[in-house]
């Protein structure tokens, strides 16, 4: 078995040489120029979310993921509040955990995950529902690889008045959004995914005249929102508590490498030529994808289980990954899938040589 191998999945993603080296330094929490960098990424994330700093702040939040949105969700919904969460895969569902956990009032509309969120629903819902006050989605939901209509969805929510929290964890950075434009008050995203980071925090772009209504509405000290934003800007970069030092210097790298890569579209150029590669090649192996491409983003792709009589996705996946190659399991109760991500350091050679592998298991009748 290879040392490294190559991950492909949505997060945590494989890393360049340059990012993992920057690591290798100690820093200091309290230190100016470890404080700086903060600074520097706060500010580059809203220029990747075309939002100005007069009107939007980012803040960072210890933790993966779900730690940004539970944060986000704990914060800016007040007692009186009311959120609509609009589910087509796992992801949706975890924030209607979320809420049920911290007590928060929610209605869930659910889609299946191979169906988009209806934006002609999500209007009927929040035309007869006036006690609704915020709305959730995710953008990328990485269940299944769809894509979710987001300035759609976005204006929306805001023709009727609402506070539009986007997860847009495996998204940002690897598609353009624009988050001024379009209105978005609360947008969610992650260290690891597109940025090409390593796991450790999240991060949330937030309109600062919704954030600044938010004081002590927090259901959790360390996920207070509000909080951090305050300590962070009120002392220029420092975090209330103690930071993922060597992940903030890696991702400070990661964000450095986008740039020089060309930015957003470019990035976005690569890995919908590392995704479309990937489906010529595997269904040229006999596999079917599980979305139509209309819905499919460039992000990861479910791919049905073959018609094999000896396939299981165990054998598959300990035979790739003796081949160098870390593949997703699915994650559908009412069909048997298997996904592949397409982002992260990984390159169009990448996904022709893992499928060549894929076809050699597969010639091999997984034996």
């Amino acid at each position: 078995m290879r040392e490294h191998y190559l991950l492909l999945t949505p997060g945590p993603l494989s890393t360049t040489p340059s990012v993992k080296a920057v690591m290798l330094k100690d820093w200091c929490t309290w230190d100016d120029t470890y404080k700086h960098i903060v600074q520097l990424i706060r500010s580059k994330l809203l220029h990747l979310g075309r939002a100005s700093e007069t009107h939007y702040t980012s803040v960072l939040m210890q933790g993966s993921g779900t730690f940004g949105i539970e944060a986000t969700i704990g914060t800016v919904i007040p007692q009186a509040g009311k959120l609509l969460i609009l589910a087509n895969g796992v992801y949706g569902k975890r924030i209607e955990e979320i809420s049920r956990v911290l007590g928060i009032s929610y209605r869930t509309l659910e889609f299946a995950p191979n169906q988009m969120v209806d934006v002609e629903q999500v209007n009927a819902v929040m035309e007869q529902d006036t006690a609704i006050t915020h709305v959730a989605f995710v953008h990328c939901e990485t269940t299944t690889g769809i894509l979710n209509p987001l300035e759609k969805l976005v204006h929306t929510i805001k023709r009727h008045g609402k506070i539009a929290i986007v997860d847009a964890m495996s998204s940002f950075g690897g598609l353009a959004i624009e988050v001024e434009k379009w209105g978005i008050d609360y947008l969610i995203s992650s260290s690891n995914k597109c940025i090409q980071g390593v796991p450790g925090f999240s991060f949330i772009l937030s309109k600062k005249d919704e954030l600044a209504k938010c004081k002590d509405n927090a259901r959790s000290l360390s996920l207070d929102l509000y909080d951090q934003w305050q300590v962070m800007d009120q002392e220029e970069g420092k975090w209330r508590f103690t930071s993922p030092t060597h992940v903030v210097r890696a991702f400070y790298q990661a964000l450095l490498e986008l740039e020089a890569e060309g930015g957003v579209e470019r990035r976005y150029v690569r890995y919908l030529e590392n995704q479309q590669t990937l489906v010529r090649l595997m269904e040229s192996a006999g596999f079917k994808t599980y979305l139509p491409e209309a819905l499919q983003s460039p992000i990861i792709t479910t791919f049905m289980y073959p018609d094999l009589e000896h396939f299981t996705f165990e054998s598959m996946y300990l035979f790739l990954k003796e081949q160098g190659y870390v593949i997703y399991p699915g994650k559908l109760s009412d069909a048997q899938v298997f996904r592949i991500g397409s982002i992260g350091d990984v390159h169009v050679e990448d996904m022709v040589s893992l499928c060549a592998a894929i076809l050699s298991y597969v010639t091999n009748n997984g034996e």
